[in-house]
């Protein structure tokens, strides 16, 4: 796992998940769209695009939840299916967890598994408050 700063303290983080069958990638970012860790094998800019990509994403799905949803519309899950692959969202307060699979993988296992792994993200507190004047 590559790591924005102490790997023994975030690598928790993706660990399980990244071992489901059929998982290529996987990152956690803030809601800022700042990388906070990435899976094995993972280019450091390739992380940093996928989690600016994501955290647009992310607030898109927030505009339309505010838009068409209830309770403030907030977005839990998001799914974006590709030629090759998905890729699969999940959100706890500011930090959220996505993950890159290829084409042949079993939708349920890494939603079960990312929601357990958002939980003990949630659990742990790690999330800041948003930065003054950034969309949470």
């Amino acid at each position: 796992m590559s790591y924005v700063d102490n790997p023994e303290q975030r690598g928790w983080m993706i660990s399980e998940v990244a071992a489901v069958p059929g998982v290529r990638q996987a990152i956690v970012f803030s809601a800022d769209g700042l990388l906070l860790v990435s899976s094995d094998g993972m280019d450091r800019d390739a992380a940093d695009r996928l989690s600016a990509n994501c955290s647009g994403l992310q607030s898109l799905g927030r505009s339309l939840g505010r838009e068409f949803g209830e309770d403030g519309g907030s977005v839990h899950q998001q799914m974006v299916e590709f030629n090759g692959g998905f890729l699969f969202m999940r959100s706890a307060d500011n930090v959220h967890l996505a993950v890159v699979t290829g084409p042949v993988v079993d939708p349920k296992l890494v939603a079960r598994q990312m929601q357990a792994q958002v939980m003990r993200i949630g659990a742990a507190n790690l999330s800041s408050p948003p930065r003054p004047g950034s969309a949470r």
